[in-house]
């Protein structure tokens, strides 16, 4: 199969394609064929090396934390999924990710790709969904009529949080920067934006929010955060994913939450209803071939991206009949095609 690779950590030229061997499902994996992988901030940490998930990483490593994609094997002791399910997951397991033409993945960490997403557009919300979800639902505990901030709501879990806010009936203030990000978080049904490279943000963010802001999700922080912070109200939540830095700082009478996000079928099962009931629309902010994966990476790191790049990987036509004979042992995908 062509797989994205690196084989030492170093800057986006690192990241290769290679032919490697197609990984077999173990009794509680499924294999599933990519249509895309998401590419994430987390991911150019892996790739230069300044986080690791734990043990020795061992070369060539496979990118990749999130895609999706369609089930062509089944462990023996799968009995969520069928050959031909439509599937969304992620890994973080560091044996082989998901910029490949083939992952094999805990059945655990897979879930039904809604009705209404095609899988390109599934594979940018699998990591970032369930982190969006889980920040409105089960940190902020969201509830109709509140005042919710979403700091960084532009970017690909923000846009994706100010869909599920709205889905709790809150009123929702955006915190964007640049025309573009406002644009695009009020086609998403946020009811004020703010941009926050304007020194009268505090005054505006005032205004629309004379009581205080009952809950903050944020998904940046900096001195534009904690000027947004003066106006949680007493009793307010804030709460971000692990990994944003600088760290909001602890304020008198506001309950601070730091939390990563959980993946399991339970998380998956959510994920799809809330998905199905907010009509989640996806921002792509761009599609690269597997082939341009390092390109994927650099305008990643230059910053400011509106929406989730994705990668479409390109691979065999996936049919019902290619996935039984994968199952049954008698059928290997095409030689590698580069390019």
């Amino acid at each position: 199969m062509n797989a994205a690779a690196i084989g030492r950590f170093g800057p986006p030229r690192a990241l290769t394609l290679r032919s490697l061997p197609v990984p077999e499902p173990g009794p509680r994996q499924v294999l599933i064929a990519l249509a895309g992988a998401g590419v994430g901030v987390w991911d150019t940490h892996v790739r230069d090396g300044s986080w690791w998930p734990g043990g020795r990483p061992r070369f060539p490593l496979v990118l990749g934390t999130d895609g999706a994609g369609v089930v062509v094997a089944t462990g023996a002791r799968v009995r969520r999924f069928s050959i031909g399910d439509r599937v969304w997951g992620t890994s973080t397991s560091g044996k082989g990710g998901f910029y490949a033409e083939y992952v094999a993945v805990d059945a655990r960490t897979v879930g039904h790709v809604p009705r209404r997403l095609d899988l390109l557009h599934a594979a940018a919300a699998a990591a970032t969904g369930v982190t969006a979800l889980q920040g409105i639902d089960d940190h902020l505990r969201v509830r109709p009529r509140e005042t919710v901030a979403i700091f960084g709501a532009s970017g690909a879990v923000g846009t994706l949080a100010v869909q599920f806010a709205k889905r709790r009936r809150a009123r929702v203030l955006a915190m964007v920067r640049g025309g573009r990000a406002a644009a695009l978080v009020r086609r998403l049904g946020a009811d004020a934006v703010i941009d926050t490279r304007n020194g009268n943000a505090p005054e505006r963010l005032r205004a629309l929010a004379p009581n205080g802001i009952d809950a903050v999700l944020a998904l940046a922080g900096g001195d534009a955060l904690e000027r947004c912070l003066r106006f949680v109200r007493p009793g307010g939540r804030v709460a971000y994913p692990d990994g944003v830095e600088p760290e909001p700082r602890r304020r008198r009478g506001v309950r601070l939450l730091v939390y990563n996000a959980a993946t399991g079928p339970r998380e998956f099962a959510r994920l799809e209803r809330a998905a199905a009931e907010a009509r989640l629309r996806v921002p792509i902010a761009a599609i690269y071939p597997l082939a341009q994966v390092a390109k994927a990476h650099a305008r990643l790191e230059r910053g400011h991206v509106l929406g989730r790049i994705v990668l479409r990987i390109r691979g065999h036509p996936v049919m019902r009949s290619h996935a039984r004979r994968v199952q049954r042992g008698v059928w290997r995908p095409r030689p590698p095609m580069v390019g």
